[in-house]
């Protein structure tokens, strides 16, 4: 049997541990908002995601509550939220116990989750990198935009969302790897005895 070692000498997991630590809250008071039923939600809270885009512009957050754009939501960043509420959310919580109690078993669902995380951030980043820019045309025709500075911050926003789940994704592959590894010379040599 093997020892746990402590998270704090696992730089790695200390960083996926702090950041599903971070993404928790974050979840449930901006991101979650858009699926939760209005008249269940505290204005403050409520007030949070309606701050969040006055500064940033997203246009993502913004399309789903209802506060920039057409009126018409990006339906698969809705969708990419239902995931994030029905799966992600708990994957936070079950990896943040599992890293914590440096526990292997845990590390399929994180290979799943960062693959998962990886793929679906790409378009968010991809919608950010392409809208325009503010300009007086822009504004005049009431098209989506973002000043400079606001793009700086959704990026700087978004891109961690990314890389960590990126650098999961080989992490988590390459531990299991190693573990299959070790199991089938294990099979191998019980053969042999």
């Amino acid at each position: 049997m093997r020892t746990a070692s402590p998270i704090t000498s696992r730089p790695l997991d200390l960083v996926y541990f702090a950041f599903f630590l971070v993404h928790i809250p974050a979840t449930l008071l901006i991101d979650l908002q858009a699926l939760y039923p209005p008249s269940l939600t505290p204005y403050f809270i409520r007030a949070l995601p309606q701050l969040y885009v006055q500064m940033s512009n997203d246009p993502l957050i913004g399309s789903v509550l209802g506060m920039s754009g057409d009126g018409q939501p990006f339906v698969w960043f809705k969708t990419f939220l239902a995931v994030e509420a029905l799966f992600q959310l708990p994957v936070f919580v079950l990896g943040a116990r599992g890293l914590w109690r440096d526990s292997r078993s845990i590390y399929v669902l994180l290979l799943i989750y960062a693959a998962s995380t990886t793929t679906t951030t790409l378009p968010c980043l991809s919608v950010l990198m392409t809208t325009p820019t503010t300009s007086a045309q822009t504004i005049t025709d009431k098209i989506v935009s973002v000043t400079t500075s606001q793009r700086f911050l959704l990026l700087s926003s978004y891109i961690p969302f990314f890389i960590i789940p990126f650098i999961m994704t080989i992490d988590m592959a390459s531990r299991l790897s190693k573990l299959v590894t070790t199991g089938i010379d294990a099979a191998d040599d019980k053969k042999l005895s």
